[in-house]
């Protein structure tokens, strides 16, 4: 994956007034999940913006309730490409992932970030955009090459996810599909149901016309 470095800011302020306020002024709320989990009670100092969430039994995690700028994330938010974030926060680096968005439902502006810490040892799950390559047969017979998933959930180290997962179709004929059965690559783990169809050739029109000209003629 490429690296895209963003700066934040601890966020401190939860209530509603402050949240408002935080977004006139071209900010986003946002929080960093999957951090740390230690054992409770937990008498270390947090830094600012940290809470712990207890998560089980005697275990709890901290996560980190941090800001964003509207234009620090642009590049981030509206593109299909897919980054391993360095996260700059409370004067540390922290590797994570673009998790969750939400969007206002009518003006369609970001009104929150999830962001997932990552590491080199615990695989995490993320959505990673196809590439489909080559000319198929059945496009060379008349039919139409269809795209019908562009991203495909994968489970793997962060650092082992690829930025396109690259599917060759030279040998994809009229008619026919491929799944995600179909699929492998190394190092990561397809989560899509396996009989779930990537792409297909579609018959068209014009191949349907031919092949029946074709049986005709037999």
């Amino acid at each position: 994956m490429k690296t895209f470095q963003l700066s934040a800011e601890p966020r401190t302020d939860l209530g509603k007034k402050a949240t408002k306020a935080l977004r006139a002024a071209g900010k986003i709320p946002a929080v960093i999940n999957g951090g740390e989990i230690v054992t409770l009670p937990y008498t270390a100092a947090l830094k600012p913006g940290e809470k712990l969430v207890e998560i089980e039994d005697g275990k709890g995690l901290i996560t980190t309730d941090i800001t964003v700028t509207n234009e620090a994330v642009r590049k981030l938010v509206y593109t299909p490409d897919i980054f391993a974030i360095e996260l700059e926060v409370n004067g540390e680096k922290r590797n994570a992932i673009l998790k969750d968005l939400q969007f206002h439902p009518v003006k369609d502006n970001i009104l929150h970030i999830d962001f997932l810490e990552v590491n080199d040892k615990k695989p995490v799950v993320i959505e990673v955009p196809v590439k489909l390559e080559g000319h198929a047969e059945g496009v060379k017979a008349g039919g139409k090459l269809q795209l019908n998933m562009k991203k495909l959930r994968v489970r793997a180290i962060y650092t082992d996810v690829p930025e396109r997962l690259v599917i060759n179709v030279d040998n994809l004929g009229l008619g026919k599909t491929i799944q995600v059965g179909d699929l492998h690559f190394e190092g990561l783990e397809l989560i899509n149901a396996n009989n779930a169809v990537v792409c297909t050739v579609a018959l068209t029109r014009a191949a349907r016309g031919a092949a029946a000209n074709a049986a005709a003629g037999k």
